[in-house]
């Protein structure tokens, strides 16, 4: 995967992560935790959150990828980070989830 670019602007949405996939281009959510969470990244995603993000990459497409004919899908990613105790970063990708 090659990431495209981060923090995009997409109207009133901000899409984490906008990736490429030999022909998907793959919007990437991310979400961090610390080892005092109550719940993990993956699981602080809601319905409203979920929808966001799939308006956000649906508005992407439209814009500037819908003419690209080396294009022909897109998906949603996740990828959740958490770090320890120690500091380091234990992180979870989870392909196509939203």
């Amino acid at each position: 995967m090659t990431v495209l670019a981060t923090n995009v602007r997409v109207g009133r949405f901000e899409i984490d992560i906008v990736a490429r996939e030999a022909d998907t281009v793959v919007v990437v959510e991310v979400r961090t935790r610390g080892t005092t969470s109550w719940q993990t990244g993956l699981q602080s995603i809601d319905g409203r959150k979920a929808a966001r993000v799939r308006r956000a990459g649906e508005q992407l497409w439209r814009e500037r990828f819908e003419r690209d004919r080396s294009v022909n899908r897109m998906r949603f990613d996740v990828a959740a980070v958490t770090f320890t105790a120690g500091g380091e970063a234990a992180i979870e990708h989870a392909r196509g989830v939203l």
